[in-house]
């Protein structure tokens, strides 16, 4: 039986272990082309830009990416395993304050990490998630959670939103970048 508010996704009742590691393993192939076509986007965006917040925007680039950073460790490292040795590194406290959900974009440069920083924080968190994922069991995916998912209220959910939430800031990054003038990228 399908929910009928997601008509062509498996109900919960059918999310067998192997279902659950094989969409765990398609979430890898998702944020993976997410995160090469967000890189895509930024690479041409001068740093000039990065600080900027375009007439008629609220946002700037360096936000985008910055909370891209903070919700990837939240979605797909924090929500699964909780904070592991190391973590106060990988995502210290003032990036989450900075660019967590519901912050307001800074506009002081002194407040934003240069471009350079944020990019690299963005690979780092990249990379210890998509290490990470593959160790994460069915068991452990199939435990509730909070919102933001998609589709299920499980930790296989909070995988699941990551590549969505990435596209969703792509779009805005792509946005961003055609309010500066500069060409769109397709």
């Amino acid at each position: 039986m399908t929910d009928s508010l997601f008509p062509n996704v498996p109900s919960m009742d059918t999310l067998t272990p192997e279902r659950i590691i094989a969409m765990r393993d398609s979430v890898m192939g998702q944020m993976d082309f997410g995160r090469r076509y967000t890189l895509g986007l930024l690479e041409e965006i001068p740093e000039s830009y990065w600080n900027t917040i375009p007439a008629g925007a609220t946002s700037h680039i360096a936000w985008q990416v910055g909370h891209l950073a903070v919700s990837q460790y939240g979605l797909m490292l924090f929500r699964q395993r909780g904070r592991a040795e190391g973590d106060l590194d990988l995502m210290p406290g003032w990036l989450r304050k900075k660019f967590g959900r519901g912050t307001v974009p800074p506009t002081e440069p002194s407040e934003i990490p240069t471009k350079a920083e944020l990019l690299a924080t963005l690979q780092r968190i990249h990379v210890a998630a998509m290490t990470a994922i593959p160790t994460f069991t069915a068991e452990q995916l199939a435990e509730p959670t909070e919102m933001p998912y998609a589709v299920y209220p499980i930790k296989l959910g909070a995988l699941l939103f990551c590549p969505l939430h990435e596209s969703i800031h792509a779009g805005q990054i792509g946005l961003l970048r055609r309010m500066h003038g500069m060409e769109s990228v397709r």
